[in-house]
């Protein structure tokens, strides 16, 4: 076979796996033969340019860098949907079609919470994609659209055709970003909406294609044109070209049944593996879309009925700043009190300047607030039209509002914070911090609590917790203290020295390290003095530890050491009193990668196996790897590996250390 009848098989293969997996969820081939595949691609490629098509899967890897956004005109606008937020809603709906002399069938799908996107192919190939915009004009994120796999960049015919649908993120793609984030000290992102929109509005795409977008087709704005007269025929036709189409949908006869749908998904949307905020309910038959029409603002054949809202309208009366324990800078919104969900809300954070920017928000403005996850409030945006002229606008502070410190910012993050370490506000916060649930949790000591001792004198370092006892008589004297509460207090803070390492190391407040990344320090060093004997080479060699969190620890311990002794001395337990993870001379602390296949265990499994004996398992062969493991039909990383000098382990080998590890437990 010769190069281009082999790029264009490999090409077919690799997306029709890419279709099977994203699309259809269906994986018909192992990840190792994926790789193989596209490793195959990609030399042949680069061998042979002239060669490359232009559905190639090699061109979704991202790397394409934009200046800036170019424009796009929809040549049919892409005309927003109406709302409705109740039964009754519903039903006026369909009374009114009814009243224009249509007795319709309807389709109801989900509606996802993500970025409306407009897809136009000629001959079947991908040439551009758009956001919506103002429905009329939007923007141009081609290079963007085509790192995201459930979009084809060829279609199953050759065809000019426009779709529209939606991109979004799964719930667990934004979890899992977002313990990456954590880890590496960045500000979480906040929604999947915002999540997906902010990724695709990136002018570099690789940001894009690490963010593992997803996307559903929902809408083919010409059907007709198509000999197309239904809409779950348009969805079929659609999905018959390679477009992913949310099964999710139901042809239903009555708006009995319509209803039944929305309490169906009512029930099961928060099982869903992405977020959706209602169900879109559309007349099926094109014709009667046609004869229907539109207002000014919506077409009159469909309606998105919203799932009650915990949203709500408010203003926003000033903004204030407040310091963190690591000196981080917080504006804050004060409201005027609103009941959200059961709770009066009077405070919601903002998180940081470019958050408060990029609402546009302005002292004074109505603004909409809503519980995100239904627990933290968050001010979700302004109502612009409701200004009157009398607001004023944001300025971020430039000295710590507490010690008057002239604030910094960091370099690459978009924090700012008072460099002062013996700020009281961040001394407030550390041990605010300390005594909190997922840390020490001590048990009746709240925030105001712990705030009146501070001032008090009774409390400035976390050390001062275990000395409250000296307090007795003050402490009683105090208003809504009583024998009864002081000594649950006191026994609440005794308790704590006996808690598992994490929670100590979470409570301390090292920068950077949160409630799972203590765990996973305490899991992999078993005592605070392993850990504080760990060189930023050692904290590197484990799994979800970057660089800056690296350096974070080992500064930290290298300056409090004396904070450590005197924890000590107070008798508290400074190990992990979990499972603790399995050691082995062959794998512990070492960097693994893998290339080829093992016949006797699978990928997913051998990197199970690597991480459970504390080794860590990567997908590149560098001077860092200590052993690369080589199987079947290995790649590229064997010959990376010989040319390095690493170790490398066969198959047989790999077998005896598997088979020395079971022997052992």
């Amino acid at each position: 076979m010769n190069p281009k009848e082999r790029i264009e098989e490999l090409v077919k293969i690799i997306n029709e796996a890419n279709y099977n997996y994203y699309v259809l969820d269906n994986p018909t081939i192992t990840d190792q033969e994926f790789d193989k595949y596209l490793r195959e691609l990609e030399e042949l490629e680069k061998k042979y340019p002239e060669y490359t098509l232009v559905d190639s899967p090699t061109k979704r890897v991202g790397g394409e860098v934009l200046d800036k956004f170019t424009k796009v005109t929809h040549k049919i606008p892409m005309l927003s949907i109406g709302d409705v937020f109740n039964e009754d809603e519903v039903r006026e709906f369909d009374e009114r079609i009814k009243k224009m002399g249509v007795n319709p069938e309807y389709v109801c799908e989900l509606k996802i919470d993500g970025l409306a996107v407009s897809l136009q192919y000629e001959k079947g190939v991908l040439v551009r994609g758009a956001t919506r915009g103002d429905g009329v004009v939007g923007e141009d994120i081609t290079h963007n659209v085509k790192t995201i796999k459930a979009i084809p960049l060829k279609l199953t015919r050759d065809i000019d055709i426009e779709v529209r649908g939606e991109i979004y993120m799964e719930k667990e793609t934004l979890a899992k970003l977002n313990r990456e984030r954590e880890l590496e000290g960045l500000p979480l992102l906040q929604n999947v909406r915002n999540a997906a929109a902010g990724s695709v509005r990136q002018l570099d795409s690789k940001v894009a294609a690490k963010r593992n977008l997803n996307n559903f087709i929902y809408h083919l704005p010409n059907p007709l044109d198509y000999g197309i007269e239904k809409h779950d025929e348009a969805l079929k036709f659609m999905s018959d070209l390679g477009f992913k189409v949310n099964p999710a949908n139901r042809l239903v006869h009555s708006i009995d049944e319509a209803i039944e749908f929305i309490e169906e998904y009512t029930l099961k949307r928060a099982d869903l593996p992405y977020e959706i905020d209602g169900v879109v309910i559309k007349v099926n038959d094109i014709n009667e879309q046609r004869e229907l029409g539109s207002t000014a603002k919506y077409p009159r054949w469909v309606v998105a009925y919203k799932f009650p809202h915990n949203d709500v309208l408010t203003k926003l009366t000033d903004i204030i700043f407040t310091v963190g324990r690591t000196g981080q800078i917080t504006p804050n919104a004060v409201l005027e009190p609103v009941l959200v969900m059961g709770s009066t809300i009077k405070r919601a954070t903002l998180h940081n300047e470019d958050f408060v920017n990029n609402l546009g928000l302005m002292i004074g403005d109505i603004v909409e607030v809503h519980k995100a996850g239904d627990v933290i409030p968050e001010v979700k945006g302004a109502l612009k039209e409701r200004r009157t002229g009398a607001e004023k606008p944001f300025v971020m502070i430039t000295e710590c509002p507490i010690c008057k410190a002239k604030l910094v910012k960091k370099e690459g993050q978009v924090d700012y914070y008072c460099p002062n370490p013996n700020c009281p506000a961040r001394g407030i916060e550390a041990l605010i911090h300390f005594a909190s649930r997922d840390a020490m949790n001590i048990d009746g000591l709240g925030d105001e609590i712990i705030e009146d001792f501070y001032n008090l004198g009774f409390l400035k370092s976390i050390t001062d917790f275990y000395h409250l006892k000296d307090y007795e008589e003050e402490i009683l004297s105090l208003e809504g203290f009583g024998r009864k509460s002081f000594e649950n207090m006191i026994n609440a803070i005794e308790n704590t020295k006996h808690n598992s390492l994490e929670k100590l190391l979470f409570g301390l407040g090292i920068s950077g390290v949160g409630s799972k990344t203590a765990k996973i320090l305490a899991e992999n060093y078993g005592h605070i003095d392993a850990l504080m004997n760990a060189s930023v080479e050692d904290l590197l060699t484990i799994k979800d530890i970057g660089d800056i969190l690296a350096k974070s620890i080992y500064n930290y311990f290298k300056e409090n050491r004396n904070l450590i002794d005197k924890l000590k001395m107070l008798d508290i337990n400074m190990e992990y009193l979990g499972v603790k993870k399995k050691t082995s001379d062959y794998i512990t602390g070492k960097k693994f990668v893998m290339t080829g296949a093992i016949s006797f265990m699978p990928r997913d499994e051998i990197k199970r196996l690597i991480e459970e004996y504390n080794g860590t398992f990567a997908d590149s062969v560098s001077k860092k790897t200590d052993v690369v493991i080589v199987g079947s039909d290995p790649g590229s990383k064997y010959d990376k590996a010989k040319e390095l000098g690493i170790t490398i382990w066969n198959e047989e080998m790999f077998k005896k250390v598997v088979d020395s590890l079971n022997s052992n437990e």
